[in-house]
């Protein structure tokens, strides 16, 4: 078989394994033996056709070709179907169990408590053996430790401890936005089955069995991140170098992510591809340097195998020690297969190499097609192989002066710097809309800092604890010229999501741009990359508005455009101290869309599920005032650029389309309230449709809006009162609004139970459809769609995703 040849049907397996991860469900078996049977069949019929060579050749390729796409995708249907087989039954969900098991993984440290990885070994109800999952992602969110002194979350749990703990479970599910991060996605690829807490309202069930039961790794891991601490005073640079050492990535505090992603060089600060190459290189060089020392060794085992092996061995050491991650694992299975091609005396071009990696990582892990770092880290190695010009005739090298070497290494990293940035900044666009124009300059200084000084540092640590403080000094440097390049006007330059046809332009141009062609091709490039830089944007027309009920948990958060202007309602909960609504899943999906610049906040009211997120909106995007109820020296209201009071009565147009507050009454003001009475409440009519968006108004707030006339509440759409609360939802309400939709805007399993089913029927009753978010993630109402709008969990649906019955 030719190369060509080899080189298409393992791109025939991997498009075969890329289309079965667009699809809603699993194939049946009986799917599978036909594809199967059908591709072995056009390759027997190909090949006693009646036909001339040529045109018998040709189908006999396609038909090899579909014969590989269906492995492929046959492969990783069959790979999905046993990790869904895995499951924790619906009616586990919710109950106080007892499992004991094992502390898998390193603990996650946070402000409120720990997160970790637990293997079970046992599960019981009411005394009696359940089945549940192996693996569960866990959270203990406050003091549990028998002894009130030693009852600390970052210290009493630990890596390698058999526990019996109280626990509540639930099915994997996660926040689904147009674009955003896809949680099942990442637990479907960790193994991780079923989520849950520890139960603090039952600490005589925790108990520790065993300080030593098993993962002997994961306990070293702990053991060096507690030093990392102890001997670095400060608490940023401590967490760099943890997270380079051990692979803790939650040891970096959010503000230092922040700055590295401004920076472009985020992805040096977690154990990646980058961090396992190189220290397989230097680990390589070095046995291979040892291994020449010895002619009893060389006559054994020729030092560069040596080298190649030993380089491998220690690089799989390494992804090992720091956590095996998902990078770090496709980077071992690439390293291992280029080792083994090598050792196999089996010439490939370096391109064919190249793929040939691809295809055992694809093999071993079909959902790393859907990581963005597979595609960087791959595509980056392809285009610096593309970009090579044609080398001189092999001869003796002639011997250079030091300083002619240290210039010509430094040519070559000017060189794969340029490479890298022009090539890989549309994936990079195509993945994250957004791109550092400072990051050429920060990756020439960051790569080598990272690489050469600050990880050996991290690592050498472990011998020496005194060289983290030189490794602390080196981030603290390395901070602040960051912080210089971030600071600059216009560091990052954020783009919407592009339509495919600019995409593919888009990767076609990095092609052109970096490979050694004329110049008068290479211009070619800025026309196919233009609208990648400047995608065309869907608006709605004058007079007419496009609305997204995001998902965000247990919350409300609305997003609406008219043709030139933004208005966001709510910005959902603070998760934690550290993350909250507004910078998981507002702001990334505002700048999806192109969304910058928001012409008005309104915060209804004062409730943390309702305002969680505005500090995060407010600090990232450029917010013109804000309309809300909340009371003088609320800090939310000083970090705003404009303020003003919602009443009722106020109104404006933008683009044709108009705003009428509702409610609170002014007077409201001048009164003792709680902060539920307070919603301000807002309707928005054009083009012959509107919404009420409605915050946490209760019974008597909805009296005195259809006291004030239902002409003025009927609406298409209701985002519903208080999440579907008993509080809300009167009948005279719901008749007076008249809407076909109701948005029931609540996280899945919450511990209030909203929407109460009783709400939830008196809607029903009324023929009004339903739209909740668990059973639908975000709600899409644009000017082109109907009445019922659209549902991510439909748009989008893959089989890993959790089904919630609406």
């Amino acid at each position: 078989m030719s190369g060509r040849s080899l080189a298409l049907l393992t791109l025939a397996w991997i498009a075969g394994t890329a289309w079965q991860l667009r699809q809603p469900v699993l194939w049946s078996w009986q799917a599978c033996a036909l594809a199967l049977s059908i591709g072995l069949a056009a390759i027997v019929v190909s090949h006693r056709m009646p036909i001339r060579f040529a045109m018998r050749r040709a189908s006999s390729a396609l038909a090899g070709l579909f014969l590989a796409g269906v492995l492929g995708a046959v492969c990783a249907d069959t790979q999905a179907a046993w990790r869904l087989a895995e499951h924790l039954a619906p009616e586990l969900e919710g109950r106080d169990l007892v499992v004991t098991g094992v502390v898998a993984g390193l603990p996650q440290r946070g402000p409120t408590g720990v997160r970790f990885r637990f293997d079970v070994e046992s599960a019981q109800l009411d005394g009696r053996a359940v089945d549940v999952p192996q693996a569960l992602a866990l959270g203990w969110y406050r003091g549990y430790h028998e002894d009130a002194a030693l009852d600390q979350p970052r210290t009493s749990l630990r890596a390698g401890e058999r526990w019996r703990l109280a626990v509540r479970l639930r099915q994997p599910h996660g926040n689904l936005n147009p674009g955003g991060f896809d949680y099942e996605l990442f637990l479907f690829e960790q193994g991780l089955r079923a989520t849950g807490y520890v139960r603090d309202g039952a600490p005589q069930a925790h108990q520790r069995l065993d300080a030593a039961a098993g993962h002997p790794v994961e306990r070293l891991r702990q053991r060096v991140r507690e030093a990392i601490d102890a001997h670095v005073d400060d608490p940023r640079a401590a967490g760099v170098l943890a997270a380079l050492a051990v692979g803790d990535q939650a040891a970096i505090s959010r503000e230092d992510w922040d700055l590295y992603r401004n920076a472009g060089v985020a992805h040096l600060m977690s154990i990646s591809g980058l961090h396992v190459t190189m220290f397989a290189w230097l680990a390589g060089a070095a046995a291979g340097k040892a291994w020449r020392r010895s002619a009893r060794l060389a006559l054994r085992w020729p030092a560069p195998s040596a080298a190649r092996w030993c380089g491998l061995a220690a690089a799989t050491a390494y992804a090992v020690f720091s956590g095996w991650g998902v990078p770090s694992q496709r980077t071992v299975w690439m390293l291992a297969t280029i080792a083994l091609l090598q050792s196999l005396g089996l010439r490939w071009p370096r391109l064919m190499v190249l793929l040939a990696s691809g295809w055992v990582v694809v093999l071993l892990d079909p959902w790393a097609l859907l990581q963005a770092g597979f595609w960087l880290s791959f595509v980056a190695v392809a285009l610096l192989m593309l970009s090579e010009p044609a080398h001189a005739p092999a001869g003796r090298a002639p011997v250079l002066a030091w300083w002619r070497r240290v210039a010509g290494w430094f040519a070559r990293d000017l060189r794969t710097q340029v490479v890298a940035t022009l090539g890989l900044a549309p994936l990079t666009l195509l993945f994250f809309q957004q791109l550092s124009l400072v990051g050429f300059a920060a990756n020439l200084v960051a790569i080598p800092a990272v690489t050469l000084v600050i990880t050996p540092l991290a690592l050498l640590g472990i011998a020496a604890a005194p060289l983290w403080r030189l490794g602390a000094l080196a981030v603290e440097g390395l901070d602040r010229y960051l912080g210089m390049l971030a600071g600059a006007p216009a560091a990052v330059w954020s783009v919407p999501a592009a339509p495919w046809w600019a995409q593919a332009g888009g990767l076609l141009a990095a092609v052109l741009v970096v490979m050694p062609l004329p110049w008068r091709l290479r211009l070619l490039a800025v026309p196919l990359a233009l609208p990648l830089l400047v995608p065309p944007r869907v608006l709605p027309p004058p007079g007419s508005f496009d609305l997204i009920a995001a998902d965000i948990g247990q919350g409300t958060s609305v997003l609406v455009r008219t043709s030139a202007h933004v208005l966001v309602f709510d910005t959902g909960p603070q998760y934690s101290s550290e993350s909250d609504a507004g910078q998981r899943v507002l702001v990334p999906l505002l700048r999806r869309r192109g969304d910058t610049h928001v012409d008005r906040l309104v915060l209804s009211h004062r409730d943390l599920d309702h305002v969680g997120g505005a500090a995060s909106l407010l600090a990232s995007l450029d917010v013109d005032g804000v309309l809300s109820s909340l009371e003088d020296g609320h800090p939310l209201r000083a970090a705003a650029r404009a303020h003003e009071r919602c009443a009722a009565g106020q109104s404006w147009q933008w683009d044709g389309v108009r705003f009428d507050v509702l409610g609170p009454p002014a007077a409201d003001y001048e009164r003792t309230r709680k902060s539920n009475a307070m919603s301000c409440v807002l309707r928005i009519a054009g083009a012959g449709r509107s919404v009420l968006l409605t915050g946490d108004i209760e019974a008597e707030q909805e009296a005195i809006l259809v006291a004030g006339g239902a002409d003025l509440l009927a609406s298409d759409v209701l985002i519903v009162p208080h999440h579907g609360s008993r509080t809300s939802s009167t009948p005279g309400f719901i008749d007076a609004v008249h809407p076909a939709v109701a948005v029931f805007q609540a996280g899945y399993r919450n511990r209030f139970g909203h929407p109460a089913p009783d709400v939830v029927d008196r809607y029903r009753q009324r023929g009004i459809a339903i739209v909740a978010s668990p059973s639908c993630g975000a709600w899409r109402w644009l000017a082109s769609d109907p009445v019922a709008g659209v549902c991510e969990r439909d748009a989008s649906r893959r089989y890993w995703h959790h089904g919630v019955a609406p």
